[in-house]
C-alpha cells in the first residue's frame, strides 16, 4: 500500500512483508507474511511496526501519520473481508496482537474479538447461527479489554466466571449457555463502570486504538522488562502490533483451537507433537483453562483438517529450516494459520535437532553450532535423579521441561521470590501459571502446575529458561488459597514441604529424591562412550557439536586448577592447559597454615628462612604433582596473592581465647605473638591492601621460595622424561618497576636452578591485569612480561568500585530491578568499561611485544557471552573452573564461525 513520498512508513499489510523484517515487523508480524507469501491460509490483516512504538514510547503520542495509515489498511481489510469492523449486522472483529522482534510468551498483551459491542453482538449471533458463542465471544473481550487496556484486576473477572459456573453446578465453561453468558456479559461491564469510572466503550474504532497503544504501553510493563532481563533482550527494541481479521474456534465442536510443534519440543524427537481443544478460542490452549488432547486426536476429529496442517507443518519446517511452533485455528472444518515462530525448545532438543537438520542435508555443521549455546549445555550437565532410589511418588503429569528439580512447595510467586532471597530452593506449585508469575518463575528451581500441557504457558516459559517443569498433572488439586495441594490418595502436602519434580518423566515425589550424573557428563568423564548412547542420540549429538567446535575455534581453553585432581578432571573435560593455578589454595590445611604462622611471627632473617626452608619442599612437591597431570601442556602458577591475615586466626576469636587465657592467670605466648601479629596486618580493605606482588616486595625471599619450588619442580619431571611447561605469574601489578624487581629476582633462581640441575628450563615470566592502572599502562608493563591474564574479576571490582563478595547482599537486586544492569558484571564482562581496559591493554601490550601471549583467567572465561567478547579482543585463551571447560570450548566455536559469518557478509 503506497505512502506519500517522504513519509515514513509505520504500518504493513501482511502480504508486504518477510520473514527477515523482524527488526521492523516483529517476529509474529514477519512470520504471518512470510506464510502469506507462501500461499498458506493466514487471515488478512496488517502490522504496525516497532518504529511507530518507539515513537509512542518517547512521545507519550502515536506518529502523527499512524492514524491515517491504519484508516487505510483498515479500509482495505473490510473490502477484503465484505464487511466493516463492528458492522451491527455482520460484524467484522480483529484482534490486536503483539510481536515483538525475540519471542516473549505471554509477557506483552493481546486483545481478542475488537468490534463487538451491544449492537454488533446480536449481528454476530444472526451471522453465525450461534448465539452462544457471540455472547461467549462479547464476555471474553470485556475480559481481556478490561484487564490489559483498562488495567482492570483480572481476578475480579475470573471470580465473576466462577461464580456463574458454580451457580449453574458444573465448573465446565462450555456448560455455560447463551443466556449464562449474557447475564455474564452484563456483570463484566458492570465491573468495568465500578473500577473504571465509564462504561465500557461501544464505539470499534476506539476499542482498536486504545488497544493498539495498551500493546505499546505492555512493552514497559512490569513482567515484559522482567523477561528481558532473564533472556537479555535490549530494552530498546519495541513491540510491533499485528491486527488480524478473527476467525473463531468456539463456534462448536466441529471449530477449536490448538498448538503445533513439528518436533518434540522437550526431546527433539520428530513426530506429531501439540495440543488441541475443540470448541476453544484464543487463549484457552497456552493459559491451562481446561486440558487438552494430543494433537494426534485431531486427526480422528477431522482428518481433512489434520492432513492439511500436517502438510504445512512440513513446509514450514523445510522452509525455515528449523523447529516451528505453530498456532492455528479451525473454524467450521477450516484450518488457518494464526502464527509460526522457531520454536523454544529444551537443552536436549537443540543438541538432538541440530545434528538432525544436518543429518536431513537443511544445515551444515556450523549453523547446527551456531544455533546451540553453552547455556544449554551447561543445563545438559546438570544432575537427574537416581531412578533406582526409592522414592515417594504422590503425582504423575507431563513432562514438559526436562531436569530434577527439589525444593519447598510455595503456591505463589511473591512466597517463591521472598524465599529464594533467604536461601531457600523452591517449587512453584500452580493450577496453571500466567505471565504475572513470571518472576516466581525466576525465582523456583521448576515449576509444578495441575493444569495445561506441553504447550502452555508454564511449560513455553520453563522451557525457554531452562528450568524443570511438570505440567498438567491433574490428580493433584492445587488449592492456593489454603495454600496446599491434595494427591489422589488424600495426602495433603502443605507449603514448605519438601517435593521434587521430574522433567523428564512427569513424576512427581514427596521428599528429596537423590541425584546421579547426567550422560553428558558421564561422556566428558570418558565414562560413557559417546556410541553407547542410551539417551536417543543425545550424547552422540554432543560429541558430534563438540568435535567441530574444537575444530573451528581459535581460543584455546585452560582450567582453573590448583590440584592434581583437579588438573586431571580437566584435562579429561578438554583442558589445554592450566590457565591459574591458585599458590594460596596450597596452603590450607592446618599443617600450612602454620607454617606460614611461623613465617609471619619471624622476628629473624634465620627464623623467616627457617619457615621459607620448611615451605619450599612442600611446595615442591605440589608442582611436581601439577606438572605430571599437566604433562605437556602449560600450566600458569600464580604467585601468592590474598592479604597474609588470611592465614591467621580469626582477630575476634583470638582475643577471646588471650582473654580468657589471662583471666585464669595462664597467658599462651605463641597466642600473644599471633595477636599482635593480626593486629600488625590487620587492614580496613585488604583486597586493597598488602597483597598480590607488594607481599614479594615486603616479605624477603616469600616469591623467591616459590620460584624454586616451580624451577625445582620442573627440572625434577624433566629428569623423569616429563615434559612441564611450567610459567609463572606475578599478581596485581600496577606498575612495571614492581614487575621489574620480581621478575629480577626470579631470574636469578630459576638461572641458579637451571646450573644446579643441568636442566634447560624456559619458563615464561608474566602477569595478572587485574588493576585499572595495569590495563592503561599495558605498553609499558609488557616489556617486562611475556603474557598477561586478565583477572576479570578482581578488575571488575577495581573498575567499578564494588566488593563482589558485599554487593549481592546491599544494592545489586535493586539494581538489576530498576534495569541499571542487565545482569552482573562478574556474571558477564562489562563490555563497554572492564572490555574497553580489555581491548586497551591488548592494543598496547601487542604494540610493544608483537609475541605477548594473552589470556584470561576471572571466571568469566567461562560464561559463554564473555567468550565472544574475548575472541573478539584477540585474546590467545580463556581459563575457567573444570566444570565450565566445555561450555568455553562449545562457546569459543560459536564465535569462530559468527565472526567468520559477519566477515563474509
Amino acid at each position: 500500500m503506497a505512502t506519500p513520498a517522504g513519509q515514513q512508513k509505520f504500518v504493513y499489510d501482511f502480504t508486504e512483508g518477510n520473514k527477515d523484517l523482524k527488526d521492523l515487523l516483529g517476529g509474529k508480524g514477519a512470520n504471518l507474511a512470510e506464510m502469506t507469501n507462501l500461499g498458506l491460509p493466514v487471515p488478512p490483516g496488517f502490522t504496525i511496526t516497532t518504529e511507530a512504538c518507539k515513537v509512542y514510547l518517547e512521545t507519550g503520542s502515536e506518529p502523527a501519520s499512524l492514524r491515517d495509515e491504519v484508516s487505510a489498511h483498515l479500509d482495505a481489510l473490510e473490502r477484503t473481508m465484505g464487511k466493516k469492523l463492528g458492522q451491527a449486522d455482520n460484524p467484522l472483529l480483529v484482534s490486536v496482537r503483539s510481536g515483538a522482534k525475540f519471542s516473549m510468551p505471554g509477557m506483552m498483551d493481546t486483545v481478542l474479538n475488537i468490534g463487538l459491542s451491544d449492537a454488533s453482538v446480536q449481528g454476530l449471533a444472526a451471522q453465525s447461527g450461534n448465539e452462544r458463542f457471540a455472547w461467549d465471544s462479547y464476555r471474553r473481550l470485556i475480559q481481556m479489554f478490561g484487564k490489559t487496556v483498562l488495567g482492570v484486576d483480572g481476578e475480579l473477572f475470573e471470580e465473576a466466571l466462577d461464580e456463574a459456573k458454580r451457580a449453574k453446578g458444573t465448573v465446565n465453561d462450555l456448560d455455560l449457555d447463551a443466556g449464562d453468558l449474557r447475564g455474564l456479559v452484563e456483570t463484566f461491564k458492570g465491573i468495568v463502570a465500578k473500577q473504571t469510572g465509564r462504561d465500557f466503550p461501544q464505539d470499534p474504532r476506539e476499542q482498536m486504538d486504545l488497544a493498539i497503544h495498551a500493546v505499546f504501553e505492555s512493552w514497559n510493563g512490569d513482567r515484559a522488562r522482567l523477561y528481558r532481563r532473564q533472556e537479555r533482550i535490549p530494552n530498546d527494541l519495541g513491540t510491533a502490533v499485528n491486527v488480524c481479521s478473527m476467525v473463531f474456534g468456539n463456534l462448536g465442536e466441529d471449530s477449536g483451537t490448538g498448538v503445533a510443534f513439528t518436533r518434540d519440543p522437550a526431546s527433539g524427537h520428530q513426530g506429531v507433537y501439540g495440543d488441541y481443544l475443540s470448541n476453544a478460542q484464543g487463549e484457552d490452549v497456552v493459559a491451562g483453562i481446561r486440558n487438552t488432547v494430543p494433537l494426534s486426536e485431531l486427526e480422528n476429529l477431522d482428518k481433512a483438517s489434520y492432513d492439511q496442517l500436517m502438510s504445512i507443518m512440513q513446509t514450514l519446517e523445510e522452509h525455515y529450516r528449523d523447529l516451528c511452533d505453530i498456532e492455528f485455528t479451525i473454524e467450521r472444518g477450516k484450518l488457518w494459520m494464526l502464527q509460526t515462530r522457531v520454536g523454544k525448545r529444551t537443552a536436549a532438543a537443540a543438541f538432538r535437532i541440530a545434528v538432525q537438520l544436518v543429518d536431513q542435508g537443511l544445515i551444515d555443521l556450523d549453523e547446527a553450532l551456531h544455533r546451540v549455546t553453552g547455556g544449554q549445555l551447561a543445563q545438559l550437565m546438570f544432575p537427574r535423579f537416581d531412578e533406582s532410589a526409592k522414592a515417594e511418588k504422590i503425582g504423575w503429569g507431563i513432562a514438559a521441561s526436562p531436569g530434577a528439580a527439589v525444593g519447598k512447595a510455595v503456591f505463589d510467586s511473591y512466597t517463591a521470590v521472598k524465599w529464594s532471597r533467604s536461601g531457600e530452593k523452591v517449587i512453584l506449585v500452580r493450577r496453571e501459571t500466567n505471565p504475572d508469575d513470571l518472576d516466581g518463575m525466576i525465582a523456583a528451581q521448576g515449576i509444578l502446575t495441575s493444569r495445561g500441557g506441553k504447550t502452555s504457558h508454564a511449560a513455553v516459559v520453563a522451557r525457554g529458561m531452562g528450568k524443570t517443569c511438570v505440567c498438567g498433572a491433574e490428580e493433584l488439586e492445587v488449592d492456593t488459597k489454603r495454600r496446599r495441594f491434595t494427591t489422589a490418595d488424600g495426602r495433603v502436602v502443605e507449603e514448605g514441604d519438601v517435593i521434587s519434580i521430574d522433567g523428564s518423566s512427569g513424576r512427581v515425589y514427596l521428599g528429596e529424591v537423590p541425584v546421579v550424573p547426567s550422560p553428558v557428563v558421564e561422556y566428558f568423564e570418558g565414562t560413557l562412550h559417546a556410541g553407547a548412547d542410551e539417551e536417543g542420540g543425545l550424547v552422540q549429538a554432543v560429541h558430534r557439536l563438540m568435535s567441530h567446535a574444537d575444530h573451528r575455534r581459535k581460543l584455546r581453553v585452560r582450567a582453573n586448577a590448583d590440584n592434581a585432581e583437579d588438573a586431571a578432571r580437566a584435562r579429561r573435560y578438554g583442558a589445554q592447559g592450566i590457565g591459574l593455578c591458585r599458590t594460596e589454595h596450597m596452603f590450607l590445611g592446618e599443617e600450612r597454615r602454620r607454617d606460614v604462622e611461623r613465617l609471619i611471627l619471624a622476628d629473624t632473617d634465620e627464623e623467616r628462612e627457617s619457615a621459607l626452608a620448611h615451605l619450599l619442599p612442600l611446595q615442591r612437591a605440589d608442582f611436581v604433582e601439577l606438572f605430571t597431570a599437566m604433562d605437556g601442556l602449560p600450566v600458569t602458577v600464580r604467585l601468592l596473592d590474598p592479604p597474609l591475615h588470611e592465614f591467621l586466626p580469626n582477630i575476634t576469636e583470638l582475643s577471646v581465647r588471650v582473654a580468657l587465657a589471662e583471666a585464669r592467670k595462664d597467658p599462651n605466648e605463641n597466642d600473644l605473638r599471633l595477636l599482635q601479629a593480626v593486629h600488625r596486618l590487620h587492614e580496613q580493605n585488604p583486597m586493597l591492601g598488602l597483597r598480590g606482588v607488594r607481599l614479594g616486595l615486603v616479605i624477603p625471599g616469600l616469591f623467591s621460595m616459590q620460584v624454586r619450588a616451580i624451577a625445582e619442580a620442573a627440572a625434577e619431571r624433566k629428569l623423569a622424561g616429563g615434559d612441564p611447561r611450567a610459567e609463572i605469574m606475578i599478581p596485581l601489578v600496577g606498575t612495571v618497576q614492581e614487575l621489574e624487581i620480581v621478575r629480577d629476582d626470579a631470574e636469578q633462581v630459576l638461572a641458579e636452578v637451571a646450573q644446579r640441575t643441568g636442566v634447560d628450563l624456559r619458563i615464561a615470566l608474566g602477569t595478572m591485569i587485574e588493576l585499572p592502572r595495569a590495563a592503561v599502562t599495558a605498553g609499558q608493563i609488557a616489556e617486562a612480561a611475556e603474557f598477561f591474564s586478565f583477572g576479570t574479576n578482581d578488575l571488575t571490582q577495581t573498575v567499578w568500585g564494588f566488593s563482589r563478595d558485599d554487593v549481592e547482599a546491599s544494592f545489586f537486586t535493586a539494581y538489576l530491578e530498576k534495569g541499571i544492569f542487565g545482569v552482573s558484571p562478574f556474571e558477564t564482562i562489562d563490555r563497554d568499561g572492564v572490555g574497553s581496559l580489555v581491548k586497551h591493554a591488548v592494543r598496547e601490550g601487542r604494540a610493544t611485544r608483537p609475541d605477548l601471549k594473552l589470556g584470561v583467567c576471572g571466571e568469566h572465561g567461562g560464561d559463554p557471552d564473555s567468550v565472544h567478547f574475548f575472541h573478539e579482543a584477540g585474546l590467545d585463551y580463556v581459563s575457567c573452573s573444570p566444570f565450565r571447560i566445555p561450555v568455553a570450548r562449545l562457546e569459543a566455536g560459536r564465535a569462530a564461525i559468527e565472526t567468520a559469518g559477519s566477515d563474509s557478509r
